[in-house]
């Protein structure tokens, strides 16, 4: 296999093993195999295109179209059409499921599930990467720059997945990869990049016994042990590797999120549920455009505006955030067992509610949405019961697979319950296990919290005065705004914050009034689901994105779990005995709204006609996704910012071989002409770049000898420069149609300046590469034109001034 082909092989391994840091952001990785057979095809292209020979922009653009060929094959009929003819599905089908995979991006919290939309992007960053890697290892031959656009793809998928998953194993492989990339350039490659990197000058090689690929058939090299050059190159690049993820900016929302915590997936093998924060896409959901529907589901509830579907309750605060505690769970019992802490005379008030769920395709949370309390639940699948939270939560299904909501339907029967004012104010108090365990709090909470609870509620003479006048205080009296663009956090200084600043969203909301009320000795968890959704026409109702929520619910005995209502957002309902002064009727089914507020009790129309356009426009009228597995996290961030901050990355990564880049482009080009001024020129200004000026007034024959003298220069390298030197002096003055032609004029070139490079120390080598002191020819023609067109500005504007002088 020749040096190049080698190159070319290793060059999508790198990609390939760096790839494999992307992994933990999704459920599967079956899309790896799709992923190393198209980065196998991409490289294939690209080699035989090098072999014909093709130009360097067609290699990459052949490259780049069967890239898009393969892509648009794999993916053909993943989207709904919107046209006809392969132009259609280009420009609306592709660019549809494109635009779909990053909007599932920014709302299924990691592990996602491998969605169609999810897999493109995933296959086409990776051929994006993989084609980048390429041009620089094989089509620019500067392996060294190919780790760049490596780092950039590991760095974004550590930051992204710290904490999940094997990030040794990550790391090992894309610096392993990146290690075996730079050793197949070869010796003869190596020792070029060792005059670079440092080593001593050092035998001479023969040109011959390179592989090829950067063999100058000329002069011969400088072997510089090649090996250990390769290791300080690795060793440079892997440092970067560990530094840039812990540089990278904290992201929130979705697969973008804080994933500091633990996912749902994160279970003991379906014995028991681990602790999870289900708020990881929240706050990204509420400020999302999409408003997608997640469920659809048909009721015979009398009161439309209590269905809240409820996911998961989070009964444990440490200081850090809220969490549910890790319960054993069970089989899934025909008839659910009364809920805890419900007496006979509150139940005997209840309603039985049927409820009929389907579930959208794309929405794939491993917690069960039903109302609560679920009396019993009809579904397929593997489901496990959670006494203590009353959730279902899906089975373990194979290895990093477990049973999710992801389009199924399932029946639930759930008590409407109808407690009054009268039986909460006179509940007894909890007995003394539900106490000791929900009244718990940190050690490291402030003070101000309990201050303030117990500010807010004096004169309050028992627990459920104390609840309401908490729920008032965030809700009507206490100057609370409303707003989820404010910065997340479920922590203990997150509620002093929230205390201080009065603004957030509803975790802010539902998390300090559970805290609060935990200080007040009233046993309180937070719980997480939707708000009951919009009515449609055909008496179905539709629950979206933003009608996701939080709220706290606090433990009265004889009544149990009880929900309450402090966050003030249009489309809320405010429970009916959390107002005991002006208590009204809640909306029928066929009415179907909640109350805008609490101090304005009446029924609403619907929940549409309940948020103005305005706050719809604005993300204000319901909650988000509550998504997959969740935690807190900080606010969510779009895919195009971090698409953004890749690209900054690799920017700021790049600018330092700008000069490099473009000093081997002027190389190439003017030795690629055969003309032998340009020729000429080139080999001064590499003199000139390791510091030997250029001297108009030398004949050329005086000039070469100028840089033998000072370049310190030996042997064959001296003579090729004299050999160009009497070249110069051949083209300039010999008679007209003489043979002016020299063949070995590049080869005579390559070998003085890699003289020259060899001749000087490790620093000089660096400025000569990186920050070539030709580079000024640029400045001095940039300066030239400035001056020529300001030349040419002031002799315009002498002829427009001069009629107007002779006028005065």
């Amino acid at each position: 296999m020749s040096g190049r082909a080698r190159v070319t092989l290793f060059a999508a391994l790198a990609t390939l093993l760096t790839s494999w840091s992307l992994a933990p952001l999704v459920e599967t990785s079956g899309w790896l195999l799709q992923a190393a057979l198209l980065l196998a095809v991409q490289a294939a292209v690209g080699a035989g295109a090098r072999r014909v020979p093709l130009a360097r922009w067609l290699t990459v653009g052949a490259q780049l179209l069967v890239s898009l060929l393969l892509l648009l094959f794999l993916f053909a009929g993943k989207a709904e059409s919107t046209g006809s003819g392969p132009l259609a599905f280009l420009v609306t089908d592709f660019a549809g499921l494109f635009q779909q995979g990053v909007r599932d991006v920014g709302e299924f919290a990691i592990p996602a599930p491998l969605t169609d939309g999810i897999r493109l992007l995933l296959l086409a960053g990776v051929l994006a990467i993989g084609l980048l890697v390429d041009f620089l290892a094989v089509t620019m031959r500067t392996a060294a720059a190919a780790g760049l656009p490596l780092l950039a793809l590991y760095s974004v998928a550590a930051g992204l997945s710290a904490g999940r998953g094997q990030t040794w194993l990550a790391f090992l492989l894309a610096g392993a990869g990146y290690l075996m990339m730079l050793l197949s350039e070869g010796r003869d490659r190596l020792a070029q990049w060792g005059r670079v990197f440092g080593g001593a000058p050092g035998a001479r090689t023969p040109a011959s016994a390179g592989s090829g690929y950067g063999a100058n058939g000329a002069g011969g090299t400088r072997a510089v042990a090649p090996v250990r050059t390769g290791r300080r190159i690795g060793a440079v690049a892997l440092g970067l590797a560990l530094a840039v993820p812990a540089a990278l900016p904290s992201l929130g929302g979705g697969m973008l999120g804080n994933q500091g915590e633990e996912s749902p997936s994160a279970g003991g093998g379906g014995g028991t549920i681990s602790a999870v924060n289900p708020l990881v896409s929240l706050q990204s959901s509420l400020n999302a455009q999409d408003n997608r529907v997640v469920m659809k589901y048909r009721t015979d509830s009398p009161q439309l505006g209590e269905q809240y579907l409820r996911i998961l309750a989070l009964d444990e605060f440490n200081g850090v955030k809220w969490e549910a505690s890790a319960r054993p769970l069970t089989d899934v019992p025909q008839r659910l067992p009364n809920p805890s802490g419900l007496s006979e005379e509150v139940r005997a008030t209840a309603v039985e509610v049927r409820t009929t769920v389907s579930a959208a395709d794309t929405y794939a949370q491993r917690y069960l949405p039903m109302p609560y309390p679920a009396t019993q639940v009809d579904i397929g699948g593997k489901w496990r019961f959670e006494p203590a939270g009353r959730t279902l939560v899906g089975d373990q299904l194979a290895k990093d697979r477990f049973q999710n909501v992801q389009g199924a339907q399932y029946t639930v029967r759930s008590l409407l319950l109808r407690p009054t004012a009268e039986q909460l104010q006179s509940a007894p108090p909890a007995n003394a296990g539900v106490h000791a365990e929900y009244t718990k709090l940190p050690d490291n909470l402030p003070p101000v919290v309990a201050e303030t609870a117990r500010r807010v509620t004096q004169g309050a003479k028992d627990d459920y005065a104390r609840a309401v006048k908490l729920q008032d205080f965030f809700a009507v009296t206490g100057g609370f705004r409303y707003d989820t663009k404010v910065s997340s956090g479920t922590g203990s200084q997150a509620i002093v914050r929230f205390l201080e600043d009065k603004e957030g969203f509803c975790v802010h909301f539902a998390f300090s009034m559970a805290a609060m009320s935990r200080t007040l000795g009233i046993p309180a968890r937070v719980a997480v689901g939707f708000t009951p959704g919009e009515k449609q026409s055909d008496g179905t109702v539709n629950v979206s994105m933003r009608d996701a929520h939080a709220w706290p619910e606090l433990y009265f005995e004889g009544v149990g779990w009880t929900r309450f209502e402090p966050t003030p957002r249009s489309g809320i309902t405010v429970p009916e005995y959390s107002r005991p002064e002006a208590p009204a009727p809640q909306p029928s089914a066929s009415s179907a709204a909640p109350s805008a507020s609490a101090s304005a009790p009446a029924p609403a129309p619907s929940q549409a006609e309940a948020c103005p356009p305005e706050q719809k426009k604005l993300g204000e009228c319901g909650g988000p996704v509550a998504g997959q597995g969740t935690g807190s996290g900080s606010g969510g961030v779009s895919a195009g910012a971090v698409l953004g901050w890749t690209a900054v990355a690799l920017v700021a990564a790049g600018l330092p071989l700008l000069p490099l880049l473009w000093r081997r482009r002027v190389h190439r080009r003017r030795l690629g002409t055969g003309d032998v001024l340009a020729a000429w020129r080139e080999l001064g200004d590499c003199a000139w770049d390791v510091g030997i000026p250029p001297d108009e007034a030398l004949s050329p024959r005086g000039a070469a000898g100028r840089v033998v003298l000072l370049g310190r220069l030996e042997g064959g390298a001296a003579e090729a420069v004299h050999r160009v030197a009497g070249a110069v002096e051949r083209a300039l003055y010999a008679p007209p149609g003489a043979d002016v032609s020299y063949p070995g004029l590049a080869a005579d070139v390559v070998a003085a300046r890699a003289a020259l490079l060899a001749g000087v120390g490790r620093g000089a080598r660096l400025r000569a590469l990186l920050l070539p002191r030709s580079g000024a020819r640029v400045a001095a023609a940039v300066s030239a034109r400035l001056s020529a067109g300001s030349a040419a500005l002031a002799r315009l504007g002498g002829r427009v001034r001069f009629p107007l002088r002779n006028r005065g």
